[in-house]
């Protein structure tokens, strides 16, 4: 069993935070100190990624599998019924996560899995491409984020608005996109797998795209018809594809919302 790294903070009903691929729970403290003021927030890392270890040799990193390690952590934290938000990877894993126990409300930004048949090469190019500089170029692009214009460069692709992400978060999240040691079996093991729809859930999911997502593009990667029955959708109107630090009060507020309408935890 992979031992997962995760923070935890405020009180309230617990809500389970969920990264995206080649990123850590760190992507989530621009949101995590507003959510905590009404919620136990349990940031995890999933295997493989920031201060996780990965699953164990010969066990597939896919998106149930990493559901599974979650529930093993929720299950020694002795927390039932979570709340949970996720996103991109975080996000299918958190569909996942429904479909093991039972969870009280479901939030997904920007959630992978939602194409037709393989992941197109379009989402698998910008991935390893990103993932190939920031491990053979971490110096140049940690010097780069320290302007406004690096930052627009490095991060354009994955936030709608990068010059508000600080110099210190760009740089951490470059150092865990290139020091990732699960990132290539995680990505593998997404290549020929999608998300499908299966019966309702029987708690509210909502899921949101930010405007400006360059990453899961709508006609390729947005097939909503693929979550399940009831899901409810909406926009985070000039966000990229990790939301959490191009707008985090609309990020809050949707999982605010989103949780409200499932009751109490």
């Amino acid at each position: 069993m992979a031992t997962l790294g995760f923070s935890r903070q405020g009180a309230g009903p617990p809500l389970v935070l969920l990264h995206a691929l080649g990123s850590s729970r760190a992507a989530w403290d621009p949101v995590v100190p507003r959510l905590a003021e009404h919620f136990d927030v349990i940031a995890v890392d999933l295997p493989g990624f920031g201060e996780s270890a990965p699953l164990p040799s010969g066990v597939e990193p896919h998106p149930a599998r990493m559901a599974a390690a979650v529930v093993d952590v929720l299950d020694d934290l002795h927390i039932d019924r979570p709340h949970v938000a996720g996103n991109s990877l975080g996000g299918w894993v958190g569909l996942e996560l429904a479909r093991l126990r039972p969870v009280s409300s479901l939030t997904l930004l920007a959630p992978a899995g939602l194409w037709r048949g393989d992941t197109p090469r379009y989402c698998l190019a910008t991935l390893r491409t990103t993932r190939w500089t920031s491990r053979h170029f971490p110096a140049t692009l940690s010097r780069l984020v320290s302007y406004r214009l690096g930052r627009i460069l490095v991060l354009g692709q994955t936030h709608g608005r990068p010059t508000r992400v600080t110099p210190d978060r760009a740089r951490a999240a470059i150092r865990a996109l290139g020091t990732a040691p699960g990132f290539d079996a995680a990505l593998a093991a997404t290549v020929h797998r999608h998300q499908s729809a299966g019966p309702a859930l029987g708690t509210p999911v909502t899921v949101a795209f930010g405007s400006r997502d360059l990453v899961l593009l709508p006609h390729q990667s947005r097939h909503l018809d693929q979550l399940p029955p009831g899901t409810r959708s909406r926009s985070l109107p000039g966000c990229g594809h990790v939301p959490m630090s191009d707008d985090p009060c609309a990020v809050v507020s949707l999982i605010s919302a989103c949780a409200a309408s499932g009751g109490p935890a």
